[in-house]
């Protein structure tokens, strides 16, 4: 077959990748966009005014040499508590602890709600009374926790731990004292299992039983569909839980309030501004170690988010 300049010449080029084509909104199209978008206005301005003026009247605060000590003389400090919070070594430490209780916290909820979330996952008598049980420590307060926890579990002379290990012949444990790390992070763990074991749950359930049941057609059997498919179907689940889990965990404040004081590398962030704002009682100097943490924190956020919307692009192709 000959070709003639008539004829078209044949490319192979594809189509360019890149940003899709902006659709242009006319007409009813237009005008429904325009009623959501005033429907979301009201919910919209109320969550600025709740959480952008508070963050605003913060930094104002951070440039201001304010002490509770003597209120009336409040002036402008300048970048002075800014120095304050690199000069003074506290925040490092504060991020590191915060780093380690919270990491530790996760992943340990992270594994205890994956077992929890598989068990819950087959049907058995009492499956409800059992799914309710588990999910009560949620449901604590975070200091009526620390004090079940404190008191009852790990109380030298009193708490069920050291009464369970006294059957072992093990001496009495001061885990308060010896191990602060290591009760607030059992306690971040017990309260926040029954919402990693929610949302892995809801992932499971939401496993195609027809995929299983080829898998175990073809002699796959229980722990090989576990580790090549479940788990794999579970990834996007479970980077959720962690990171809405992280978010929450890092706001903690009550059990290294209530349970260490902040003793024995527990000085958690949040306590580090409690500290410098109530009994330090420099107003500018906690406001400005409250901004570096929500700057630190929005940019681990963000990465994290774009990691994980990467991860829902790819699994929608």
């Amino acid at each position: 077959m000959t070709t003639t300049a008539a004829d078209p010449v044949p490319t192979t080029t594809g189509p360019k990748r890149g940003k899709p084509a902006k659709i242009k909104l006319t007409g009813q199209d237009l005008a429904e966009r325009i009623f959501a978008r005033k429907l979301v206005l009201p919910a919209l301005i109320v969550a600025i005014l709740i959480t952008q003026v508070p963050f605003i009247a913060t930094i104002v605060y951070s440039f201001a040499d304010w002490n509770l000590a003597r209120p009336e003389q409040r002036g402008f400090a300048g970048f002075d508590n800014y120095i304050a919070v690199v000069a003074n070594g506290a925040f490092l430490p504060s991020a590191l602890a915060t780093v380690l209780i919270v990491g530790g916290s996760v992943i340990l909820s992270l594994i205890l709600g994956l077992v929890f979330a598989v068990l819950l996952d087959r049907k058995f008598k009492g499956q409800a009374i059992a799914r309710t049980l588990l999910i009560t420590p949620f449901l604590v307060m975070p200091a009526a926790a620390a004090l079940i926890w404190k008191y009852s579990m790990l109380d030298v002379g009193t708490g069920m731990i050291n009464y369970g290990l006294s059957f072992f012949g093990i001496d009495p444990v001061a885990w308060n004292t010896n191990f602060p790390m290591l009760t607030i992070i059992f306690t971040l763990t017990w309260q926040y299992t029954p919402f990693m074991m929610l949302i892995l749950l809801a992932g499971l359930q939401s496993q195609s039983g027809e995929v299983l049941e080829a898998a175990d057609v073809d002699g796959a059997g229980p722990l090989q569909t576990f580790r090549y498919m479940t788990l794999p179907h579970l990834r996007t689940y479970a980077e959720l839980a962690t990171l809405l889990g992280t978010v929450m965990m890092i706001q903690v404040f009550d059990p290294v309030n209530i349970m260490t004081k902040g003793t024995g590398g527990t000085k958690t962030l949040p306590y580090l501004l409690y500290e410098r704002a109530f009994i330090g009682q420099e107003i500018g100097e906690a406001a400005a170690y409250g901004v570096v943490t929500v700057i630190l924190t929005i940019i681990v956020t963000t990465i994290a988010l774009r990691t994980l919307f990467r991860v829902f692009t790819e699994e929608a192709r």
